[in-house]
């Protein structure tokens, strides 16, 4: 079974399938007793690809024997709209960081828009502190909460299409059509630096991944009472 998922903030992507885990196992252990069968200890269900906590939009999640088609949808292009808080720095790139004031100077829209759309195609990012890439065998979010320092390994991604949905300083808002891997995180810091005066993400929804797109999930809570039904 595949479920569209508008994931909620403030939730991780496990938690997510930790929730929907439990009413998924529960549904198929009284079809199985209904059919007389032995009930399963657990459904298997997992994700197609991280959205972080302060994040929303498109969780793709898949149970059961589809669950086997994960890594395939991890490797799929990714759409999202993303809004940047320009003149200042997040230590995570995004609003769970601690926050540093770089600079008060106001681009213009023209400005913007370059700097934006210098970005389309190839380009190589430097991973964040604050992801789960493994490091030396840790993740490297662990290293960064306990303050050690790691040079991040750079990654090839592709900007298939971007553009500013609007911008109103300090808040730029962008859509981006991205490779699989591609942090967004990165590209709004990316784009604060290109400006020359900093930025990190305060919001950021996905709404597309591979041919699944927001406008055909729904909402967790939803979602549950209709699996439990």
């Amino acid at each position: 079974m595949i479920l569209l998922v508008d994931k909620p903030a403030g939730m991780t992507s496990f938690g997510v399938v930790a929730r929907l885990r439990r009413v998924v196992t529960e549904k198929r252990k009284i079809e199985a007793i209904r059919k007389g069968e032995t009930p399963p200890k657990r459904e298997k269900v997992g994700h197609t690809g991280t959205l972080d906590p302060f994040a929303t939009g498109l969780l793709i999640v898949m149970t059961g024997k589809d669950t086997k088609k994960c890594q395939e949808y991890l490797k799929k292009d990714k759409t999202y709209e993303a809004t940047i808080c320009l003149g200042k720095t997040s230590t995570t790139g995004d609003v769970e960081g601690e926050i540093t004031e770089i600079s008060d100077v106001k681009p213009s829209k023209a400005e913007v828009e370059k700097a934006v759309q210098s970005f389309q195609g190839k380009i190589t990012q430097k991973l964040p502190a604050y992801s789960a890439v493994k490091v030396d065998g840790e993740r490297a979010y662990k290293l960064a909460r306990r303050g050690v320092e790691v040079e991040m390994p750079e990654r090839e991604v592709e900007v298939y299409a971007i553009e500013v949905l609007d911008y109103n300083y300090p808040e730029l808002k962008i859509r981006a059509h991205v490779s699989s891997g591609t942090y967004i995180r990165t590209l709004g810091e990316d784009i604060g630096k290109k400006l020359g005066v900093g930025g990190y993400l305060t919001a950021l929804r996905r709404t597309k991944t591979g041919i699944y797109g927001i406008e055909n999930a729904e909402e967790l809570d939803v979602l549950m009472e209709k699996l439990a039904k």
